[in-house]
């Protein structure tokens, strides 16, 4: 089997896998990481040669992406003090405490390695946590806190990382010299993300196409990520930049047809390089036993102390830091508010592909022609964190939350929900009555609307009229359930007819295909 083959497999699996993911209630990273590791022992299945440089321009920046075109700037300053508490403060004090707990148990093994490998085992994964935590049920706010921290604990870990494997790498080590890169390269990617933010708006107003604007918004990942790193800037953080710029900015809210394509397309992306990333996980393995060698058992000792150190620290971390926020501002929902929420939230810091891209970037040789000091000792450990945060937390996370009884709040939520749409509805009937007043319309036509509108509401938020209007609305409710249903069929008549159109000599597939696609959307409207 070759490479390509290797790649199709795995893709196959990140399908496969989705279904199976839902039904045993195990997450997809968690899955796709055990089927890695299982094809990883097969013979007959060669090893991965991905070139480690590329695994982070090419996997993070669609991931991170994504996940960020789901937030909102008004999102991230709601959740600002949790990212400040999580993905910086956390991010640095772990890298600290691996670095000096690993340069114990190696002295041989520099303070600058030893950083390196605290800034690569620092940051969860944002993919694996958020995937984990939506499978398990928890509530929006706990995956709002492990969203925001996700998106910038990988800035702060790759950019110490950078520091510390160049310090390694020359033989210098300067804390100025450091902290003043850290800003600079901070900066640099606020402003490529800008910039790249505005000139995708530009360019995406000259295309009427969805599909162009689509395609066009796949580039800007990528491309915010290399511009930053081309100019010494953090490509992580130009990419979360972008991804919010245009999250704020985004199509006209009359541009269905683009918000339909491009979620759509978003979500299969998200779920094929999802799958790719934590397979090549599993798959990796193989390899970082092989450069091992037979000394890999004596390097469990070390895994098990740095694993105790990372998922140690982030309890004791946690615990008084959300403490503290509910001091300062009560009320406020961006941290969690009980010891049991807390302790899900610490079980929640699954490591992932940042972790592996990083570890197997490590350079084989210093400036000089030494070898890097502790390469491989540092890789396997880094792979213990992984799978140790992926399977064993990952695995035992929905237990945990059964076990602590935390509600998901998904009343509350609906009932959020639905609120959004009887704002929307007051709306619509805002417009018709200026409507009214600017154009002569029709008394049957206003009524007619007005009356469907109604019916809309009621169907949604009927405990918000009077006690008379709301039996008249639960009745009406009833009739346009009824009616739903009517036309349903005979939606489902016009679909079936379509796809029998299309396979008729001479039909036009692609005529007939948007005709049917006008079926489904209408089919989705409530």
């Amino acid at each position: 089997m070759g490479q390509l083959s290797l790649l199709f497999l795995v893709l196959l699996a990140s399908v496969v896998t989705m279904p199976v993911a839902r039904r045993t209630g195990i997450p997809q990273p968690v899955l796709m990481t055990v089927l890695g590791l299982v094809m990883a022992i097969v013979p007959q299945i060669p090893n991965v040669t991905v070139e480690p440089e590329l695994i982070l321009p090419l996997v993070l920046p669609p991931l991170i992406f994504a996940v960020a075109r789901r937030s909102s700037l008004a999102y991230f300053r709601a959740n600002l003090r949790s990212i400040l508490l999580l993905a910086v403060a956390l991010v640095v004090v772990t890298t600290t405490a691996v670095a000096v707990t690993f340069h114990l148990l190696a002295p041989l093994v520099p303070i600058a390695a030893a950083m390196a490998l605290g800034a690569l085992v620092s940051p969860p994964d944002p993919v694996a946590a958020v995937a984990v935590a939506g499978s398990v049920g928890l509530p929006r706010r706990l995956i709002a806190v492990l969203e925001s921290e996700g998106l910038f604990n990988d800035v702060t870990a790759i950019v110490i990382y950078s520091l510390a494997v160049e310090a390694v790498v020359d033989g210098d080590l300067s804390v100025p010299h450091a902290l003043l890169r850290f800003v600079l390269s901070a900066v640099v990617a606020v402003a490529v993300g800008i910039a790249l933010g505005w000139l995708t708006t530009k360019v995406a107003g000259l295309l009427d196409d969805p599909t162009q604007q689509v395609a066009l918004n796949l580039l800007v990942p990528f491309a915010a990520y290399a511009l930053a790193e081309e100019v010494e800037g953090s490509g992580v953080l130009a990419v979360v930049v972008v991804g919010l710029y245009l999250a704020d900015r985004a199509a006209d809210a009359d541009d269905v047809s683009y918000r339909l394509v491009g979620t759509a397309f978003w979500d299969i992306v998200e779920s094929l390089i999802t799958g790719v990333a934590f397979g090549l996980i599993g798959l990796e393995l193989a390899t970082v036993l092989k450069d091992a060698g037979a000394g890999w058992t004596s390097m469990l000792g070390d895994a098990a102390v740095v694993i105790a150190v990372v998922v140690g620290l982030r309890l004791l971390w946690l615990l008084p830091a959300a403490w503290l926020s509910k001091r300062l501002s009560p009320g406020e929902g961006d941290v969690p508010i009980s010891w049991r929420e807390t302790v899900v939230l610490w079980w929640s810091g699954m490591r992932g592909v940042a972790t592996v891209a990083l570890a197997l970037a490590l350079p084989l040789t210093t400036h000089n022609g030494e070898p890097f000091p502790g390469r491989g000792r540092l890789v396997f450990v880094a792979f213990s964190v992984v799978l140790f945060t992926l399977l064993v937390q990952g695995l035992s996370l929905p237990w945990l939350v059964k076990r602590l009884g935390i509600d998901p709040h998904l009343d509350l939520r609906e009932q959020q929900q639905r609120m959004l749409w009887w704002r929307a509805g007051k709306a619509a009937l805002v417009r018709l009555g200026e409507l009214e007043e600017q154009e002569e319309l029709p008394i049957e036509l206003v009524e007619k609307l007005r009356e469907r509108q109604h019916d809309r509401m009621a169907r949604l938020c009927p405990e918000q009229f009077e006690e008379e209007e709301a039996a008249e609305a639960r009745w009406r409710v009833g009739q346009l359930r009824r009616f739903r249903s009517l036309e349903e069929e005979l939606l489902a008549a016009s679909r079936r007819e379509m796809v029998d159109a299309r396979g008729e000599p001479g039909a036009d597939p692609e005529l007939v295909d948007q005709v049917l696609r006008g079926l489904d959307l209408r089919s989705q409207r409530k």
